[in-house]
C-alpha cells in the first residue's frame, strides 16, 4: 500500500493520475496545504522541503522498511519502475521521458504557479503589472513549446503515452483561467483532448475533489496567522547539536 499525501493541486494531481492509470494500491492522507499541514513535524520527516505531495511505499520492490519519496518528478519515476509501466526501460526512450519530466518540474509547472500568484495577488502590494506580463509570457512560450513538440509526435517522449504527459497534464487544465486560447496550439489541443478522454486522466484528477477548506468562514485573525505562515517563507532553523 502507498500513502499519498495530498492536496487537489495540479503537482498532486500528477501523481493520482499515475497510481490511477497503473491501479497500484494507495490512500490518500490528506495534506491540507492551505491550514499548514505541510508543517508539520511528521510531514517534514517525509517531505523536508514542506511541499506536497509526498508518499510512503509501505511494500517496496526489495522487501526491506518503507521508502519514503519527495517532489513530484521523483514521485512519478518511482511509481512508474514500481508498476513497469509508462516509463520506457531502453537509454534512449528512458532519456526522452526524463528530459521532459525535468522540462515540467523546471519550467512548466513553477512558470504558471508564479503567474497564478501574480493573478491573483492582483495590485494589493502594489503595481504587478511587469510580473503578471512576465509570467503570463511565460506560460504563453510554454505552450508553445509543447505545442511545436507534439506537431510531429502523438505525445511529448514519442509515440507511447508516458509519465512525461501526467507529469505536464494537470496544469494545462487551466488554459482559460490562464489567458490562452487552444485554437493557439492545434497540436497541444489534439494532446489535451485525448488525455482529457482517458478514464485514467479523468479519476485521477477527481481524486480529493471533497477535500475543500471556506477560508470565507475563517475568522480575520485566522486568515492572517495562515497568510504570515504560508506567504515570503524564509530559512527554517537546523536543530542543534548535529554534524558539524
Amino acid at each position: 500500500m502507498i500513502d499519498l499525501h495530498y492536496w487537489p493541486t495540479p503537482n498532486g494531481k500528477k501523481v493520482t493520475i499515475l497510481l490511477e492509470e497503473t491501479g497500484l494500491p494507495y490512500r490518500i492522507v490528506p495534506c491540507a496545504i492551505g491550514r499548514g499541514d505541510q508543517f508539520k513535524d511528521e510531514f517534514l520527516a517525509i517531505s523536508p522541503n514542506n511541499r506536497m505531495p509526498a508518499i510512503v511505499d509501505h511494500a517496496p520492490v526489495d522487501g526491506g522498511p518503507p521508502v519514503p519519496v519527495f517532489e513530484s518528478g521523483a514521485i512519478m519515476m518511482y511509481l512508474a519502475d514500481k508498476a513497469g509501466l509508462f516509463y520506457p526501460r531502453d537509454l534512449r526512450g528512458r532519456s526522452e521521458v526524463n528530459q521532459w519530466l525535468i522540462w515540467q518540474m523546471a519550467n512548466q509547472g513553477p512558470k504558471s504557479g508564479e503567474a497564478g500568484h501574480f493573478r491573483r495577488l492582483g495590485d494589493s502590494q502594489g503595481d504587478q503589472s511587469y510580473a503578471k506580463r512576465r509570467y503570463a509570457d511565460e506560460v504563453n512560450r510554454l505552450y508553445g513549446v509543447m505545442d511545436n513538440r507534439l506537431y510531429d509526435r502523438p505525445y511529448l517522449a514519442g509515440d507511447e503515452y508516458t509519465i512525461a504527459d501526467m507529469i505536464s497534464y494537470p496544469w494545462t487544465v487551466g488554459w482559460k483561467d490562464q489567458g490562452e486560447d487552444l485554437d493557439d496550439f492545434p497540436y497541444f489541443k489534439r494532446w489535451f483532448r485525448e488525455l482529457s478522454e482517458r478514464p485514467g486522466v479523468q479519476r485521477g484528477m477527481a481524486v480529493g475533489a471533497d477535500l475543500s477548506v471556506d477560508y470565507g468562514a475563517l475568522p480575520p485573525e485566522e486568515i492572517e496567522r495562515l497568510k504570515a505562515m504560508l506567504y515570503n517563507q524564509r530559512a527554517r532553523p537546523a536543530p542543534e547539536g548535529g554534524l558539524l
